[in-house]
């Protein structure tokens, strides 16, 4: 066997390895046990003389007829040989929780949609200020609370977890809803965009069925995180054609469906399309795993040329940065874009294939988002220094000193694996670990901000 077919097999074994390990069923020690069982399978089948993809072949397909996994991970790879192999009769019937999937999804859908209704119900009157304060505290736990829900029924949570879940959403709904911020206060928008980020990460808890502390499956969230947007973004386009038709439609027989839809339609729509969107994800899984690599690759090297274009902008110009809040916002949701690029490619990278070109790129990219994190800094710290310290400016402040940190150790990993001297894995264990420390500033923001402020 050549050094070639041995690097051969190894990613192909990789390949299946990666999506065993995405199995939500699935733990670590049960992957490494079917990964022994294959490669068994594949030195019996060598030694008989086989060639190495020949042998991989059969491996799997007589693994095949031991496990489900093996039947699936060739229905998606359909495009090779593994589909003729495997696949030699119809599926087997799903068990009777897989058909109970839709209705839960539903139910709970359901249930994000009428809770969203029930303040009004109770006699906030919907187009008051105090509704818009409201709605504003809350948006992130009426949508994000089914979800968290459902995937406790999915990943069939213990009470322990359950519990754990349950405390950081009444935590997240005291804190919103008994500072007494005012409508304009700059807390209260604070706190309105990091409490959904925060309860984001506790559906992470649910949706790795409680171990957090397993690399693989913190990857598994990064991954469905990037899905799930796809999902809902395109749920949400489908939902503006599917209300400009009902108010063309209605208005052209004389009757006005504004109300309905304001009221009705697009707040209700809007979160229970975050039940949905989840839901798509795992029905639907091996369509956006095809379309969001491709997405990277689109996006990468145009927002790589865009950050390159806006430094040579500002060297050209000698501008600075302003700081105001809605340019510091624009900034920190440019460089969390690179980020989620990054992530995200990192989770469709298959990790035995050596570094290219691609991996350059995203050097560059990551290289252009930490310098333009250290100039937005600069512009912060000397607001700072010139007008003293806000809510705002403390958040912008922490925000991108959270960003600087992983940008630059991230090109430091990167380059480090491009020039091969240091392993894929690394990359991927920083970036799960570094969750935490979104989590732990989200919670910071949402906790300790309002009294810090509103109260000094």
């Amino acid at each position: 066997m050549t050094v070639d077919s041995n690097s051969e097999l190894e990613t192909q074994i990789a390949e299946w390895r990666a999506y065993v390990r995405r199995r939500q069923e699935m733990h670590q020690a049960d992957a490494e046990e079917l990964e022994d069982h294959l490669r068994g399978r594949i030195a019996d089948l060598t030694e008989a003389g086989l060639h190495p993809d020949e042998a991989f072949l059969i491996a799997v397909k007589r693994m095949g007829s031991l496990d489900e996994l093996s039947r699936e991970f060739a229905r998606e790879h359909s495009d090779r040989l593994w589909k003729q192999l495997v696949l030699t009769g119809d599926d087997p019937a799903g068990p009777a929780r897989s058909r109970r999937e839709l209705p839960v999804m539903v139910a709970c859908a359901a249930a994000a949609a009428l809770a969203i209704k029930v303040p009004g119900w109770l006699g906030l009157d919907m187009d008051s200020d105090a509704a818009a304060s409201f709605f504003l505290r809350n948006a992130g736990l009426f949508a994000l609370a089914p979800l968290a829900a459902y995937f406790a029924w999915q990943r069939r949570l213990g009470a322990g977890v359950i519990g754990l879940l349950a405390a950081f959403f009444a935590l997240g709904a005291t804190a919103v809803n008994t500072y007494p911020m005012a409508g304009d206060s700059h807390t209260l928008v604070l706190a309105a965009i990091h409490l959904p980020i925060a309860l984001w990460l506790v559906v992470g808890v649910a949706y790795v069925g409680g171990e957090w502390r397993s690399g693989q499956r913190r990857m598994d969230f990064i991954r469905f995180t990037g899905e799930f947007l796809i999902y809902y973004a395109l749920l949400a386009l489908g939902g503006g054609v599917l209300t400009a038709f009902t108010a063309g439609t209605f208005n052209a027989i004389g009757i006005n469906p504004e109300t309905f839809i304001s009221q009705w339609l697009l707040p209700c729509g809007a979160v229970a399309a975050v039940v949905v969107a989840a839901w798509l994800v795992e029905a639907k899984q091996s369509v956006v795993e095809n379309m969001a690599p491709v997405l990277t690759k689109v996006f990468t090297p145009l927002f790589t040329a865009t950050l390159l274009a806006f430094l040579g902008a500002v060297a050209f110009t000698t501008s600075v940065i302003d700081v105001e809040r809605e340019v510091l916002i624009v900034f920190d949701l440019l460089l969390v874009v690179v980020l989620g690029l990054l992530l995200y490619a990192l989770s469709a990278r298959n990790p035995a294939a050596k570094p290219g070109l691609f991996d350059k790129l995203q050097l560059a990219l990551v290289v252009s988002a930490l310098i333009i994190d250290v100039l937005v800094l600069i512009a912060i710290t000397g607001r700072i220094t010139e007008f003293g310290f806000t809510a705002n400016k403390t958040a912008a402040l922490g925000e991108n000193l959270i960003l600087l940190a992983n940008l630059a150790w991230s090109a430091w990993l990167f380059l480090g694996f491009i020039r091969g001297r240091m392993p894929f894995g690394r990359l991927e264990q920083w970036q799960t670990r570094y969750l935490a420390v979104y989590a732990v500033w989200a919670w910071t923001v949402v906790l300790v901000f309002p009294p810090l402020f509103d109260f000094a």
